[in-house]
């Protein structure tokens, strides 16, 4: 990032994260970059999210942070009021007086090499990355490895068991953890990732022959018709735990401008908050509370 300055400007950090993220990559139906901020201003403080929220803000402007950068859009669809009584209004409210600016890395980021889901195969220590489902052939995005999702190997096989107690361990923690479908003896050498919500794609998992597939927010019958047609062992674990470890990526690419600190957010904040795992073989039902219960309105 250069800067004429000792301290940089919010131009500075944006101009920075579109050499590395460019907002062409993003879907079309996406909304990337600046949401709030002078271009002009001074950015000393920097805070990284998955979800601008009320706790998040909370964190940043208790940090004394300048500038919030989050992966999930605050503003993906319309709306015809910021006034204070509203959600996202309060949200726009508190940064806009505290003189936070707020900018979005989201589908650009995800198809990016690195991205979202190589952060993701990173934290399961997969080797010989490709993309699952690559950039189409002419758009912005296309070449140089970019795509959705991550297909690697892992250093040596795992039966679907093992690799489930895995990804909990090496994945940020939540309430919920990870969750796995098909035979839990199944030997894993292959596995397909991808950050967030990836049931649409299921049929690349398949179509790669991959061994399992590790994801969030799968739901109910695309899941069990997809192992119903004999496609790869499922893992699900909750959608911030897997586009929580891109943080850190983003993160060094900051911390390497002088003058700029950067912080990553460790709050969690799926809106699952407590675990009670089914009785089996007459052990007691038990309940992880995790953190105290939010009020979310994420989208993307």
């Amino acid at each position: 990032m250069s800067t004429t300055a000792a301290v940089p400007t919010v131009a500075d950090v944006v101009a920075e994260l579109e050499r590395r993220y460019p907002p062409s990559w993003a879907e079309e139906w996406d909304r990337v970059g600046l949401v709030l901020g002078e271009p002009c201003a001074l950015v000393r403080r920097i805070l990284c999210v998955v979800d601008v929220v009320p706790e998040t803000v909370a964190e940043a402007l208790a940090a004394g942070v300048d500038m919030i950068i989050a992966h999930h859009p605050l503003l993906l669809r319309g709306v015809s009021t910021v006034a204070p009584t509203t959600y996202k209004g309060r949200i726009i409210h508190q940064l806009i007086k505290a003189d936070v600016a707020l900018y979005v890395a989201h589908t650009n980021a995800d198809v990016a090499a690195p991205g979202v889901s190589d952060a993701l195969a990173a934290r399961l220590g997969l080797t010989d990355l490709r993309p699952l489902q690559p950039s189409r052939p002419g758009t912005p995005a296309a070449g140089e490895g970019r795509g959705a999702g991550r297909i690697g190997r892992l250093p040596q096989p795992m039966s679907l068991a093992e690799l489930a107690r895995h990804a909990a361990a090496v994945l940020p923690a939540t309430a919920v953890g990870v969750r796995a479908a098909g035979a839990p003896d199944r030997t894993v050498r292959t596995i397909a990732v991808c950050g967030g919500a990836g049931d649409s794609f299921l049929a690349d998992a398949t179509a790669a022959n991959v061994d399992a597939y590790l994801t969030s927010d799968l739901r109910h019958h695309a899941a069990g018709e997809h192992l119903a047609t004999d496609g790869p062992a499922l893992l699900d674990a909750t959608h911030w735990a897997t586009e929580r470890p891109w943080l850190d990526d983003l993160a060094a690419l900051l911390r390497s401008t002088p003058g700029v600190e950067t912080l990553v957010s460790d709050l969690d904040t799926d809106p699952w908050t407590v675990h009670a795992a089914s009785p089996s073989a007459g052990a007691p039902a038990v309940a992880h509370p995790v953190a105290e219960n939010k009020e979310p309105d994420r989208e993307g």
